[in-house]
């Protein structure tokens, strides 16, 4: 009970004012070409005091806002996340009145006192019956012959690891991204177990099409699906355990013709003079326009699950934590970074303006590049992005940069 109160708190406080002003700021100064102001289909009855939230936070007011230097100590994802979090905290809205007011803060506190408490309950004991399993097997690491090509890890102690894994991919996004996180971690776990977390993958099956398509008619303003794409792969090129990525061609009305992000900006004869030096002086493949996109689309319902899988976490890591000995690990701040860099995923308008800010930095530069965000039709949970073939970074890292080796040693 105690845990709803604290959460009815949360989502009921109003929000400070100086965060929509804010929000204004980056709205008077933003100067991004006229092509990547997402049009603003206003509610039919907007709260009073949030229409600047919900009309701003398109991918260019996210990079107004990591670029202004607030002087707070936070960086630029964190004034993101702040904003994006804003955008979906539950709160009434001043403007209801009345009868209207009465019911939804009925609804909001049924929501937040009762289906939330009840929905973390049964996802907790989702949870316990795939990992207590795990635990009762952990006197297993104590048994087998050790195997010298695994750190000297003994064969039982192997099994427990894959069999770790396995309950993990079983667990949902948040524990496969926790069993990532965990493999780069050598400092706090054993190398062989960070080597088997390594090859943690999502074994998610594909939401529907039907979601798919109409995730994507609503990014686009309710265009029809057949007229956004000349073609579209209804097999995802991959599925992972926050989203699914298609491959599509869009119809020349909207495929971008030139970078309109940074070409807008024209360059002085210091930047063409280089640029043409490294064009001929350097021999990087040349970069190919395509009409082709890559649409990365957020599970359904998965902000949800991953909230409750937090709040989980965070509750066993206090109490980890009040164990004598173990308060060196730190585990409530891993689970709060953790916890930021979830979030940070589940807001795809996020990854949108760091391709923008990527690409800002790097537009003199010819031998790299960054995928082109179509950011006018990038929301909450769709992605789209110009597509490019790629290699993965551990191909080089196990066969070599081939002729491109000095120029990678570089």
């Amino acid at each position: 009970m105690r845990m709803a109160l604290s959460i009815g708190r949360l989502c009921l406080r109003p929000k400070p004012q100086r965060f929509i002003a804010t929000l204004a700021r980056h709205e008077r100064h933003y100067s991004l070409p006229p092509r990547w102001r997402m049009p603003f289909r206003p509610l039919s009855k907007p709260p009073r005091g949030r229409i600047l939230i919900w009309s701003l936070l398109s991918p260019a007011a996210f990079v107004a806002l990591s670029e202004e230097d607030t002087g707070d100590g936070k960086t630029p994802e964190d004034h993101m996340l702040e904003a994006s979090r804003a955008e979906i905290a539950k709160e009434l809205p001043d403007d209801v009145q009345g009868l209207r007011r009465a019911w939804r803060g009925l609804c909001l506190f049924v929501n937040v006192a009762i289906v939330e408490p009840l929905a973390t309950t049964f996802r907790f004991l989702h949870l316990v019956i795939i990992f207590v399993p795990v635990i009762i097997t952990i006197p297993a690491i104590w048994f087998g012959p050790r195997r010298k090509a695994h750190y000297n890890e003994r064969l039982w102690t192997l099994w427990w690891y894959s069999y770790l894994v396995r309950s993990m991919e079983r667990a949902g996004p948040a524990f496969i991204k926790l069993g990532q996180w965990a493999a780069s971690r050598s400092d706090i776990f054993p190398q062989e177990m960070c080597n088997t977390m390594s090859s943690l993958h999502s074994d998610a099956p594909a939401h529907s099409l039907k979601y798919t398509k109409k995730a994507i008619v609503n990014a686009f303003g309710g265009r029809p699906f057949d007229d956004i794409f000349e073609e579209f792969q209804e097999n995802p090129l991959g599925v992972g355990a926050i989203a699914q990525v298609y491959k599509a061609k869009l119809k020349s009305d909207l495929a971008a013709k030139v970078d309109v992000d940074i070409e807008s900006e024209q360059p002085n004869l210091r930047q063409r003079m280089r640029k043409n030096v490294d064009v001929r002086v350097k021999s990087s493949p040349q970069r190919t326009k395509s009409s082709y996109v890559a649409i990365k689309i957020l599970h359904p319902k998965v902000e949800r699950m991953v909230r409750r899988d937090l709040r989980i976490m965070g509750f066993f890591a206090a109490l980890l934590n009040a164990i004598p000995t173990m308060e060196w690990l730190s585990l409530p701040d891993e689970v709060a970074q953790f916890g930021e860099m979830m979030r940070l995923q589940l807001d795809l308008r996020i990854e949108s303006a760091n391709l923008i800010m990527f690409r800002k930095k790097f537009k003199d530069r010819t031998t790299a590049w960054f995928h082109f965000p179509y950011a006018e039709h990038t929301t909450r949970q769709v992605l789209i992005e110009e597509f490019a073939q790629g290699i993965p970074l551990a191909a080089f890292l196990e066969d070599g940069g081939g002729v491109f080796q000095n120029r990678n040693c570089q």
